[in-house]
């Protein structure tokens, strides 16, 4: 009996939060176990599948070891448990370092679905970088969709959402100057080539009028 109530109690805990036990180191990992199991959803990141997948198996059994130190299982050991606790954490700096690494290089090589990706990804401090993002945005504001973050930035400020329409009309104007001027070029390669090829058709017209002479004169002769 004794034992069905403290699974009871367990397995309460297990849904309602985060063992108390050493909180302010386990929070961190705890909060960010699904984000980085997330990870694995994106291309770069799919190398690490199988480290994820054990860090999350190792992150659930450690939650569950806090809870039993909660209840006071006497069967479990604190230290232990900190040593459990600091080794995923270790694991949990190391994503959030690769990922801001992943964020500066997605800009500097201009991926944009990768910088979407990150930004999306939940273990990103978007809000912390929300003015680099949004100037990212609208550098390439033709080629990135506004789903997660920078949607959520846009309906919260009016400004950047003028700022959208306006640099939307430029890039419409921008493209239509562009296509306006391939047709020209085009037209004008057309016109050339068109040139060439009835300056080779008048050559050839008068070689053989030159041939043709020149077989008369000789049976003339």
């Amino acid at each position: 009996m004794k034992k069905t109530i403290l699974l009871f109690i367990l397995t309460t805990f297990l849904f309602a939060q985060n063992p108390n036990v050493y909180s302010a180191l386990g929070d961190v990992i705890y909060e960010n176990v699904s984000e980085i199991q997330k990870l694995i959803n994106i291309k770069k990141y799919s190398r690490f599948e199988n480290k994820i997948n054990l860090y999350v198996v190792d992150v659930e059994d450690a939650k569950e070891m806090g809870f039993a130190i909660d209840i006071g299982d006497s069967t479990q050991d604190k230290t232990i448990y900190l040593k459990k606790i600091r080794k995923l954490s270790k694991t949990n700096d190391f994503f959030h370092r690769d990922i801001i690494k992943t964020y500066e290089a997605s800009i500097k090589d201009e991926n944009n679905e990768l910088f979407s990706q990150v930004i999306n990804s939940g273990l990103f401090d978007s809000d912390k970088n929300k003015d680099e993002i949004m100037r990212y945005y609208f550098a390439h504001i033709d080629e990135i969709n506004t789903f997660g973050v920078i949607q959520k930035y846009l309906d919260e400020d009016e400004e950047l959402r003028k700022q959208q329409a306006k640099s939307k009309t430029i890039i419409f104007t921008k493209k239509e100057i562009q296509e306006a001027k391939i047709r020209r070029i085009r037209l004008r390669d057309k016109e050339k080539q068109q040139e060439i090829q009835e300056k080779l058709q008048k050559e050839l017209i008068q070689k053989k009028s030159d041939i043709r002479k020149e077989q008369v004169q000789e049976l003339a002769k």
